[in-house]
């Protein structure tokens, strides 16, 4: 099996439940740090332009959107299993999860330390990411409703465990429990966890949770650079996608497609069409520098269309 590449930052809380799933499964990985802030030159040669952290890369197949990753990582090393009960739950989980919260938490997060952002990730995120200011003034009168929601959300992961137990979707850890701790981590791990905890009113329950998901580590991580992450995808060749010509929508093996996030950083990522099924989708790509690649996008969350072709017919 090639190396299994990690591209994420230290502080990106998306990265963090990747790193989290690498310890659970006791995989070693190589790790390659980008900049919070593009330009990223080896990175987007590897995706295609896809702009958000992290993406995961085993030789010449590059994984984009911690779902897709979860799934390659699945394949790689099945056992112990981050769908112990089913997709179904954890993945709806997580999706809800992700897009529940993540407004709110850096509401939260800028009322603390917003003084201390750079302009230039600031700037980043309002013209070129999210879409919207946020900086600590331009969150602030909302400042109630962020924490009256996440208050809430985090009020259902208490439930949960005290249903279930240890972990959030049953008696063994998920998916779900990786995604659910990730954005609270990043308040914890930035505000301090005694403040966070007071400030949500996060339940005894779910900070137990928090120490068990922390426990796990990262598995055994090894430095790598950009270049030699390109070096490994031009010398190696893509996988058979797996997937069969299956796309839901009907679009054929072979159509000049894009795919693009459906909620922020909506860049499109544009190849041929190289494998689909209802869960997951593969652009073939050609890299000057990272030769011919197979880009992984999961389907929920993201857009797949046929690419408006006619300006460069036109020309």
């Amino acid at each position: 099996m090639s190396d299994i590449i990690l591209h994420h930052y230290d502080l990106s809380p998306f990265s963090e439940k990747i790193r989290l799933a690498l310890g659970y499964k006791g995989l070693s990985w190589k790790s390659v740090v980008v900049e919070a802030v593009p330009p990223r030159p080896a990175l987007d040669a590897l995706t295609g332009g896809y702009r958000r952290v992290p993406v995961l890369q085993v030789g010449a197949d590059i994984y984009c959107d911690t779902e897709v990753i979860f799934r390659a990582l699945e394949r790689l090393k099945p056992e112990p299993s981050l769908y112990p009960s089913g997709e179904g739950i954890a993945k709806a989980l997580s999706l809800g999860w992700d897009r529940g919260t993540w407004k709110p938490a850096i509401g939260v997060l800028v009322n603390h330390i917003g003084e201390h952002l750079p302009e230039e990730f600031l700037r980043d995120r309002k013209e070129h990411y999210l879409g919207y200011d946020i900086s600590k003034a331009a969150m602030a009168p909302k400042l109630s409703a962020y924490v009256q929601e996440l208050t809430a959300q985090i009020d259902w992961l208490a439930s949960m465990l005290r249903q279930h137990g240890d972990y959030l979707t049953g008696t063994s850890l998920s998916a779900a429990d990786l995604t659910c701790y990730h954005s609270i981590w990043l308040l914890r791990a930035n505000c301090g966890a005694e403040v966070i905890d007071a400030q949500l009113h996060i339940a005894p329950e779910v900070i137990a949770w928090m120490d068990r998901i922390a426990a796990i580590g990262h598995g055994t991580k090894t430095d790598m650079t950009p270049e030699e992450a390109l070096a490994v995808a031009l010398a190696a060749t893509p996988g058979d996608a797996g997937l069969g010509d299956n796309d839901p929508s009907g679009i054929a093996l072979g159509t000049k497609v894009s795919v693009t996030p459906n909620d922020n950083a909506r860049v499109p990522v544009t190849g041929t069409l190289a494998g689909a099924d209802a869960q997951e989708v593969v652009v073939s790509i050609d890299s000057a520098q990272a030769g011919q690649l197979h880009v992984h996008f999961p389907r929920a969350g993201f857009e797949t269309l046929v690419a408006d072709t006619s300006a460069r017919s036109a020309a």
